[in-house]
């Protein structure tokens, strides 16, 4: 399920976690290295055309990871201080790259204006999670799954 998709699903979380990825421009991916090993890095993602887009340098270590096994996981920058305005957020998924070729790619560097040559990956969702504390007393975790309504866990 792409970014417009879960939107359209769920608007509400979807908006939270949209102003949470823009609220700063760089965040933390992980992917996996071919021994199955955990690489993270920096990256900085774009919402436009309906997709979560990932763009990278050529030959990069993350793309070059991706490549290999698509999946991976998305934590935005949780900012400066201890508030965590809008709670932690993470995004689960399958990472598709996008040729030269295809229009979203077209699109996508018309509007972004990246230095060439990059690799372009959109994303399929597998899972978005917000972890936030409410009202001071309860740590809530929202968890959206493709086909499955948010799912809201509440503890004291």
């Amino acid at each position: 399920m792409n970014w417009a998709a879960f939107s359209s699903a769920e608007p509400g979380l979807a908006g939270i976690v949209e102003q949470r990825f823009r609220a700063f421009t760089h965040h933390v991916l992980a992917t996996l290295r071919r021994d199955g090993s955990p690489r993270t890095s920096g990256i900085e993602v774009r919402f436009t055309g309906g997709e979560l887009w990932f763009g990278m340098m050529p030959d990069s270590l993350k793309a070059l990871d991706l490549r290999r096994d698509p999946r991976f996981a998305l934590q935005a920058n949780p900012g400066a201080g201890t508030d965590m305005g809008g709670g932690d957020v993470r995004i689960g998924g399958l990472a598709v790259e996008v040729g030269d070729g295809d229009p979203g790619k077209a699109a996508y560097t018309q509007e972004v204006e990246p230095p060439e040559p990059f690799h372009l990956f959109r994303t399929e969702l597998t899972e978005v999670t917000r972890t936030c504390v409410e009202d001071d007393t309860y740590l809530v975790v929202q968890v959206w799954k493709p086909g499955v309504p948010v799912r809201t866990l509440r503890r004291t």
